[in-house]
C-alpha cells in the first residue's frame, strides 16, 4: 500500500473519523468525517512521530487474548489501503492492529479491530465482542513475550458515519487499546452494518 505524504497543517483530531462498511464480513473503514466515500484518511507527521517514539519502549503486538469471550488471535499488522483508508486483517479469524498509530501498552490510543459477521458459513473474530462489560480484561502479548494487561473502561456505539477520532487519539499521557468492529444486521440496500461498536479500555496499573 501507499502512504499518502502528510500535510503540516493537518489537525491530529482529524487522523482518522467516521465508519464506512466495507464488506458483509469485515469490521469498517474510516474516512474523515467531512469527506466522501472512499476519500484518502489524513494522517499527520504528528501520529508518525509518536509511533517513532514508542518503538524503543514498547514491543510488536503478536496476539491478543480476551479470556472471557474465548479470544485468543494472531496480530496482523495494517496501515492504510491503497485508497488512504484503514486496511483490515487479511484473515476473519486474526485481528488487525493499525501500525501507523499507537502500538498497545504505549502511551496514546492503540486501535485493534476485527470482522464481525458469518462469511463462508463461519463466525468471525469479533462477534462477541458486544459481550465484554466494565472490568473485563484482555491481554496482548509482544514480540519480547512480554503480556500487557487492559480493563474495559466502557463500550459506545457510533453510526457509520460519525466521527470518531477520539477512537485513535487521547491526551491524558496514559497507554490505552480501543477494539472495533461493526454492529447489527447486514443491510443489503446500504450495503452495510448499521452500527459501529468500540470498547475503550485502559493498560491495568
Amino acid at each position: 500500500m501507499q502512504l499518502k505524504t502528510p500535510s503540516k497543517r493537518t489537525s491530529v483530531t482529524a487522523v482518522l473519523a467516521g465508519f464506512v462498511a466495507l464488506s458483509p464480513a469485515l469490521f469498517l473503514y474510516f474516512i474523515p468525517k467531512i469527506s466522501t466515500h472512499r476519500n484518502p484518511v489524513p494522517i499527520t507527521e504528528n501520529v508518525v512521530v509518536l509511533q517513532t517514539q514508542e518503538q524503543t519502549s514498547v514491543g510488536l503486538p503478536l496476539r491478543l487474548k480476551i479470556p472471557v469471550i474465548n479470544i485468543d488471535s494472531a496480530v496482523e499488522y495494517v496501515g492504510l489501503d491503497f485508497d488512504g483508508a484503514m486496511d483490515v486483517p487479511k484473515s476473519q479469524d486474526n485481528v488487525g492492529w493499525f501500525e501507523i498509530g499507537s502500538r498497545p501498552g504505549g502511551n496514546g490510543s492503540a486501535v485493534i479491530a476485527g470482522h464481525y459477521g458469518q462469511q463462508n458459513n463461519k463466525g468471525s473474530v469479533f462477534d462477541d465482542l458486544h459481550k465484554l462489560r466494565k472490568g473485563d480484561k484482555l491481554y496482548v502479548e509482544d514480540e519480547k513475550g512480554a503480556i500487557v494487561a487492559f480493563v474495559v473502561r466502557e463500550s459506545r456505539r457510533y453510526d457509520p458515519k460519525a466521527d470518531a477520532s477520539e477512537v485513535f487519539s487521547s491526551s491524558d499521557g496514559k497507554a490505552h487499546l480501543n477494539l472495533v468492529t461493526c454492529e447489527g444486521v447486514w443491510d443489503e440496500a446500504t450495503q452495510q452494518y448499521p452500527k459501529r461498536l468500540v470498547l475503550f479500555t485502559d493498560r491495568e496499573e
